[in-house]
């Protein structure tokens, strides 16, 4: 029986970056790989055409956090989150809770009078004036 096995047994990285949904599209993992921003068993690579197995730990930097996998299975599309999720185990570090992109906006503090004023401000002052229901 000549037929292809029911599941490879090594992947490009590229196509299981995208299968895995680390990256949006095969060209970004492409261009992740290339950017030597992914490591296989701690050594870098910059080539997307590299072969991965089972059991290969791979340690991605995104842009504000290192992913941290170990490869639990190669897989054969790119399906939905939830098949992602069976490709691999999550070794990735905790994310710290003082991240300053969790935390909520404040409003900026400035010295009364100083820069344009607030529309409550314009107000005041224009019912101060003597007008009340004109704008600047």
């Amino acid at each position: 029986m000549t037929g292809r096995p029911s599941e490879p047994s090594r992947i490009r990285i590229d196509k299981w970056l995208w299968f895995a949904r680390v990256v949006k599209t095969r060209t970004l993992a492409k261009k992740l790989v290339l950017a030597g921003k992914v490591r296989i068993n701690g050594v870098k690579t910059s080539s997307p055409s590299v072969n991965i197995v089972v059991s290969d730990t791979l340690t991605i930097t995104l842009e504000r956090r290192i992913l941290v996998y170990r490869l639990a299975a190669i897989g054969t599309r790119r399906g939905p989150s939830s098949e992602a999720q069976l490709l691999y185990e999550n070794l990735s570090p905790p994310v710290l809770k003082s991240n300053p992109v969790d935390r909520p906006a404040r409003q900026a503090l400035r010295d009364d009078g100083a820069g344009r004023p607030t529309k409550r401000e314009r107000r005041k002052l224009s019912e101060f004036r003597g007008k009340a229901g004109e704008e600047f």
